[in-house]
């Protein structure tokens, strides 16, 4: 069996950096969003943020929110024919 080589987040580059215009401190208004049960989103990365990122493979996709668990939220997306569970930020998701 062969090695798996890098990480989860090589092939990052362009989505994982902002413009210059856009570098430096994040609006905390996206720590602060509050979402319900059954609202959709957008899952959207800060790059600045490192923690409650979900999978490269799931950025931009539509998810709706199922429950909140902590400071972070499960959302429910549809990759191929599966529904998937993740655990993402607030800081990651645009509401709809």
């Amino acid at each position: 069996m062969t090695k798996r080589i890098g990480s989860s987040r090589r092939k990052t580059r362009d989505y994982m950096t902002q413009p210059a215009s856009a570098r430096g401190k994040f609006p905390l208004h996206g720590l602060t969003q509050k979402f319900a049960a059954g609202d959709c989103v957008v899952l959207s990365a800060e790059p600045s943020v490192h923690k409650g990122l979900y999978f490269r493979r799931f950025h931009g996709k539509t998810a709706k929110v199922m429950a909140k668990r902590g400071r972070c939220y499960e959302v429910s997306v549809v990759d191929g024919r599966k529904e998937k569970t993740l655990i993402v930020n607030p800081v990651h998701m645009v509401r709809v």
